[in-house]
């Protein structure tokens, strides 16, 4: 079963043909809400909104534990992760479908392991490629059977949020290699890796980062909207066409409570 965590601008998937919903109960808290399934052309699919259905759960305080554990529990062998993000490099313009390939990680703060307290031991993971490399192609080979261009080389940057970054925060991290911008990328990737579930993300660019373009002087939060209602249709497409024809990963991990 494939999962889907939906962020900014997917709350819902409208070609899910829902069977059921969940609560899922975990070790490590309530998830963002129930898990709902059902199926993509004939194939199980697990939906999670990241920001919870009613978009109230700002990203530094997202159970990304619970929301990862939950879907894994519940029989995800691979999650794809769908978010908003800003660009900073001018070629990425708002309205594009990115999958990126790689992560620098700048929040704080947050629960980012399975691994911790008392009963557990110390556990490291490769984390060279962030992304799975089977997932991402199968994502990059679906939006090309159906004609949808995607970049599928990038760097994310996970900021803390909930604010937007300064236009010198924003040029820091061009500094640091970063392509986009976004808020919810981490703990999640790592914290599916610490369980074996394979996980890729497809990211909409919504809007120029602080500092660029059109958003030199300022983010215009009505433009996103616009850009995101239009976009998240692409991605819907693009999830249908890999969910169709291409099978998945396998699940092999578990933490110091699965």
């Amino acid at each position: 079963m494939l999962a889907i965590i939906g962020g900014s601008g997917l709350t819902q998937l409208a070609n899910l043909d829902v069977s059921h919903r969940e609560v899922v109960r975990t070790p490590y808290g309530e998830p963002s809400g129930a898990v709902t399934f059902g199926q993509i052309c004939g194939h199980e699919v697990a939906f999670l909104a990241r920001h919870g259905y009613g978009h109230t759960i700002p990203p530094h305080e997202v159970n990304y534990r619970a929301n990862i554990w939950a879907l894994w529990k519940r029989g995800a062998v691979g999650i794809i992760s769908v978010a908003s993000v800003g660009s900073i490099r001018a070629d990425l313009k708002p309205g594009d479908v990115v999958i990126p390939h790689q992560i620098i990680d700048y929040t704080w703060g947050r629960k980012s392991t399975f691994h911790d307290g008392p009963d557990c031991t110390v556990t490291h993971i490769d984390f060279t490629e962030p992304y799975d490399r089977r997932l991402r192609q199968k994502l990059i080979a679906a939006a090309a059977a159906i004609g949808i261009p995607v970049s599928d080389s990038s760097v994310y940057a996970a900021t803390q949020g909930p604010r937007l970054e300064t236009a010198a925060e924003i040029n820091r991290l061009e500094r640091d290699g970063v392509d986009l911008v976004g808020m919810t990328g981490m703990p999640e990737a790592a914290l599916a890796r610490e369980l074996g579930v394979p996980y890729a993300a497809i990211n909409v660019v919504a809007n120029y980062a602080a500092g660029r373009a059109d958003s030199r002087d300022g983010i215009s939060f009505e433009a996103i909207e616009s850009v995101l209602h239009e976009s998240m249709g692409r991605v819907r497409e693009v999830i249908e066409q890999m969910v169709g024809c291409n099978g998945n990963g396998s699940s092999n991990g578990s933490g110091c409570n699965g």
